[in-house]
């Protein structure tokens, strides 16, 4: 085969593919980071690991400009109305990855009166990286895990993606400061408190 039989060629596909190979293959995050996480993350960016292999490896400085956001640490109940005001400046489409234990359920500063216990009370979580802290290489599956994700969404149907179904919001109220805890604690809408059973 010449390179004028290439010239002939053609190659056929669905939009839905190209768009969701386009998004997945260039995720932006936040450049942001909260405690030793944050560390690990940027190690994640430098040549040892290299970031850039995902095309993830443009941090925006301005979350309107980025449509990942990376929780890396430790969420005080200070930083969280903060965190969520970023969720609610960045556009659609947009993800969230929880990195470390902290993210998730506050780790090891879990009793701590000030510490949240897992930012998804009050933002919608896609990946979870558990770990105190977790290495790059945990980061770097759990953004394959994330492309993974967005590479199974559908437009329209039962997997259609988040921003993409009529009934989920966008963006999430921002607690305030109470006089005990944040007010509201936590948001009904994404997280309910389980009910231990009790004998009685």
């Amino acid at each position: 085969m010449g390179l004028e039989d290439l010239n002939h060629n053609f190659i056929t596909g669905k939009l839905e593919d190209l768009v969701k190979w386009a998004r997945y293959r260039s995720l932006w995050p936040v450049n942001f980071g909260l405690a030793c996480c944050a560390i690990e993350l940027q190690a994640a960016g430098t040549a040892n690991f290299d970031l850039a292999r995902f095309g993830m490896e443009v941090f925006r400085g301005s979350p309107r400009q980025a449509d990942l956001l990376i929780v890396s640490g430790t969420v005080t109940k200070k930083m969280a109305p903060q965190v969520v005001r970023l969720w609610n400046q960045m556009p659609e489409p947009k993800y969230c990855i929880a990195m470390g234990a902290c993210a998730i359920s506050g780790g090891p500063f879990k009793q701590g009166y000030n510490v949240l216990k897992g930012i998804d009370r009050f933002i919608p979580v896609d990946i979870y990286i558990p770990g105190c802290p977790p290495r790059p290489e945990a980061l770097l599956h759990g953004l394959t895990q994330l492309q993974e994700k967005i590479r199974a969404e559908r437009v329209a149907g039962p997997q259609a993606a988040r921003h993409l179904q009529p009934d989920t919001a966008s963006e999430f109220p921002v607690p305030e400061y109470g006089d005990h805890d944040l007010a509201p604690p936590s948001n009904p809408a994404l997280f309910t408190p389980p009910v231990l059973p009790r004998k009685e």
